[in-house]
């Protein structure tokens, strides 16, 4: 492997996205499903808009127990402020990101359009595969 592996090299392509109008309890349906912890949202034309966590879930969850809360739509929920890697990032450039953060995994864009995500173990086998 050489020296300039980038963060299309090690996302994931095969994303679960959500939409902004998707109504907020089939939303966290698709994540307990599917055993995640949260979701890029992405408007009709694939562009990123926000993420659904599994922390704006539980705020949703508790509504709905605690004050009888019916629910909404995801983007009633979701972080809108993004931080996103570009497809082309350097692995190193993305290891240290993550260090310098508190997330686990980025939404990977090209064009402003989500291409994938990379997670703080695709960062390790990357940088394994290095070594």
């Amino acid at each position: 492997m050489s020296q300039t592996a980038t963060a299309k090299d090690y996302m994931t392509r095969d994303v679960i996205t959500v939409t902004p109008d998707m109504d907020i309890h089939s939303a966290i349906k698709m994540l307990v499903d599917n055993k995640i912890s949260g979701a890029p949202v992405v408007d009709t034309s694939g562009t990123l808009v926000g993420i659904l966590s599994t922390r704006d879930c539980l705020k949703v969850a508790f509504s709905a127990s605690y004050h009888k809360d019916t629910g909404g739509r995801v983007t009633e929920y979701m972080s809108e402020n993004v931080k996103t890697i570009d497809a082309g990032a350097e692995i190193v450039e993305v290891a240290d990101l993550f260090l310098k953060s508190r997330y686990r995994r980025f939404p990977v864009t090209a064009n402003d359009r989500l291409v994938g995500l990379i997670s703080r173990y695709d960062v390790l086998k990357a940088l394994e595969d290095l070594w």
